[in-house]
C-alpha cells in the first residue's frame, strides 16, 4: 500500500512539474561551526524559532570549527553552496573580505549594536554575540591566582595550565594575539618561550583543554570569562574562577554574513534581521556562553560572576590579516625549541 501511495505521488509530481524532493527542498543554507550546531549549543533553538518564523526549511552544515567553514566556503567561491555563514570571528574578518565573499546588508535592527561591536562600516558582516578569552582556575587547588599575563610566567604554575594551539583553536589564536597586542611583535616570542616550561599540555581545540581542566588534571585553563557562570547554572558552584588580569582581556567577536552568489538574498536577509532579535539573542547567553550583542532582557542571574573587563586590547584586523601567518611559524618555530 505504502508503495502505491508513493508512486501514485512520483506521477502526480510529474504532471505538476516538480519534484517530491524540490518540494521540500531548504529554502536557505547556513554553514556554521560544529559546536554551535551541537546539541547543547543554540543551533538548534535559533534554526527552529527561524524555521517557525519563516514558514521554510533550512539546511545547517557544521564541517568543523570558524576556520575550517570559512576555508571550505572559500574553496567553494565559484560555485557557492550555502546562502550565509554563521561563526566568524574578528582574527578572521580580513581574510574573509580579501575573498570578496560577502553581499553587503545594513539590517535595521543593527542601530541597537554597540558601534564598538559593528567593527565592519561597509556592512558586509554583522556581528551576533562576543566574548573575552581568561583562565580560569580552580579555587580549591589555587587560593592566589594570577592577575596578570606577566603572573603566568611565575615558576609556581610550572606544569599547571593548558592553553589552546593557536593554529587550531580560535581561544588559542586570540591568546596569540593578546600576548602580541600587549608585548609587541618584538617581545610576544619571549614571552612565550618563557611561559613554556609553564604549560602541562597546548591541546588542538578548547573540548580537549576544558576536559583537562574540569577532570582535575591542571588548575587553570584558557578559556573565556563566561566559563564560570555555565558551572554556577548548571553545577550550582562557583568553584571554578576567571583570573581578572591588569592587562585587560581579549575581546572575540562574532559574526554572520550573506555569502556572494545567493538566489535567496531576500530569505537570506531576514534570517540577518532574525539574528539580532530577541528570539536569538536571548538563547545566546545560556548555549553558546557568550555575550549577546543586543541585550533585550537582563543576562542570566549566573553571569556576575562573568566578569566584563574595563579594557579590551585589540589588533587591527587587517594588519591581523598581513602578518598572522608569520606570526603563526614563528610561534611555531619558537614552541618547538
Amino acid at each position: 500500500m505504502k508503495s502505491k501511495i508513493l508512486s501514485v505521488l512520483f506521477l502526480l509530481s510529474i504532471f505538476a512539474g516538480i519534484s517530491i524532493n524540490s518540494a521540500w527542498a531548504a529554502e536557505l543554507t547556513i554553514y556554521t561551526y560544529d559546536s554551535f550546531n551541537s546539541e547543547w549549543g543554540p543551533g538548534p533553538v535559533v534554526f527552529k524559532r527561524f524555521e517557525e518564523q519563516c514558514a521554510c526549511k533550512l539546511k545547517v552544515v557544521s564541517p568543523g570549527d570558524s576556520g575550517t567553514v570559512l576555508n571550505r566556503v572559500i574553496l567553494e567561491k565559484a560555485n557557492p553552496k550555502a546562502d550565509i555563514l554563521l561563526g566568524l570571528n574578528n582574527s578572521e574578518l580580513e581574510k574573509s573580505f580579501s575573498y570578496d565573499l560577502w553581499e553587503p546588508y545594513r539590517s535595521p535592527l543593527l542601530e541597537k549594536v554597540p558601534a564598538e561591536l559593528h567593527v565592519d562600516k561597509n556592512n558586509r558582516v554583522t556581528p551576533f554575540d562576543y566574548g573575552f578569552i581568561a583562565f580560569v582556575y580552580d579555587s580549591q587547588k589555587l587560593k592566589n591566582p594570577p592577575n596578570s599575563l606577566q603572573d603566568l610566567l611565575d615558576p609556581k604554575y610550572k606544569r599547571k595550565i593548558v592553553i589552546e594551539n593557536p593554529k587550531t583553536s580560535s581561544p588559542g589564536l586570540s591568546m596569540l594575539h593578546w600576548t602580541i597586542s600587549v608585548y609587541g611583535e618584538d617581545g610576544y616570542l619571549d614571552y612565550w618561550k618563557k611561559l613554556k616550561p609553564n604549560l602541562l599540555s597546548v591541546t588542538d581545540g578548547w573540548s580537549a583543554a576544558y576536559g583537562m581542566f574540569t577532570k582535575g588534571e591542571v588548575p587553570i585553563v584558557l578559556s573565556y570569562v563566561t566559563s564560570p557562570a555555565y558551572h554556577l547554572e548548571y553545577e550550582k558552584t562557583e568553584r571554578y574562577q576567571a583570573a581578572v588580569f591588569q592587562e585587560g582581556h581579549y575581546r572575540q567577536i562574532e559574526f554572520a554574513g550573506i555569502l556572494k552568489g545567493t538566489k535567496r538574498s531576500k530569505r537570506a536577509q531576514e534570517f540577518i534581521d532574525f539574528m539580532l532579535s530577541e528570539k536569538f539573542q536571548n538563547v545566546i547567553p545560556l548555549t553558546n556562553w557568550m555575550f549577546p550583542v543586543v541585550q533585550h532582557q537582563p543576562l542570566p542571574e549566573s553571569f556576575r560572576i562573568a566578569p566584563q573587563p574595563k579594557s579590551a586590547p585589540e589588533l587591527n584586523p587587517a594588519r591581523v590579516s598581513q602578518q598572522n601567518s608569520k606570526w603563526l611559524k614563528a610561534w611555531s618555530r619558537a614552541m618547538s625549541e
